[in-house]
């Protein structure tokens, strides 16, 4: 189900941040990798260091000189964006995010602008939808690899939810104290 779900980063500025996503997708189970026009060469040292262990991702990672190419194999693109854009583009909550993952038969792009500008109204155009992670109004920016962790989260959330249901055996927590004593006894 993984494989469902690809990763468009437009215009990456550092190597560091390409591997820190590469590393967010490993984590969660997914691995394709697209990357149009990175502002370094890549692959890199810094790209590689920073991924960890996920040198296959890297490794793997298409690079594209435009977003038609590099979005062209999926049916749907979801635009992250961290300001609401006054342009013709459904912006959707993570609730309605998480119904669209539902969907069967579907080949998801996540479209990630460059660190310091994130996606223009040009790039803006090329997806179906815009979703912006909550976060507080007083400071909205997060950093690329951040805001790839929280999506690969979420996915990762749905397609595993078992893994994420509460056990229901009632457990008797022991204060604090008590726990020190025992410790030190």
């Amino acid at each position: 189900m993984s494989s469902k779900f690809g990763f468009i980063l437009v215009k990456p500025q550092l190597g560091e941040n390409i591997g820190a996503c590469a590393r967010a997708m490993k984590n969660f189970g997914f691995s394709k990798l697209h990357i149009v026009e990175p502002k370094i060469n890549f692959p890199n040292h810094k790209a590689k260091a920073t991924s960890v262990g996920a040198y296959d991702i890297i490794n793997k990672a298409k690079v594209f000189n435009k977003i038609e190419d590099a979005i062209d194999s999926f049916n749907l693109v979801v635009s992250l964006s961290a300001r609401r854009r006054d342009i013709n583009k459904k912006h959707i909550s993570l609730k309605e995010f998480q119904k669209i993952i539902k969907r069967r038969n579907l080949n998801l792009g996540l479209m990630f602008g460059p660190e310091a500008s994130g996606l223009s109204n040009k790039d803006l155009s090329f997806s179906n939808y815009i979703l912006q992670i909550p976060t507080s109004p007083k400071f909205k920016s997060l950093n690329l690899s951040h805001s790839l962790t929280v999506v690969c989260y979420e996915i990762f959330k749905l397609i595993n939810f078992k893994k994420f249901q509460k056990d229901t055996k009632n457990i008797k927590i022991s204060s604090k104290r008590n726990i020190t004593s025992l410790v030190l006894h």
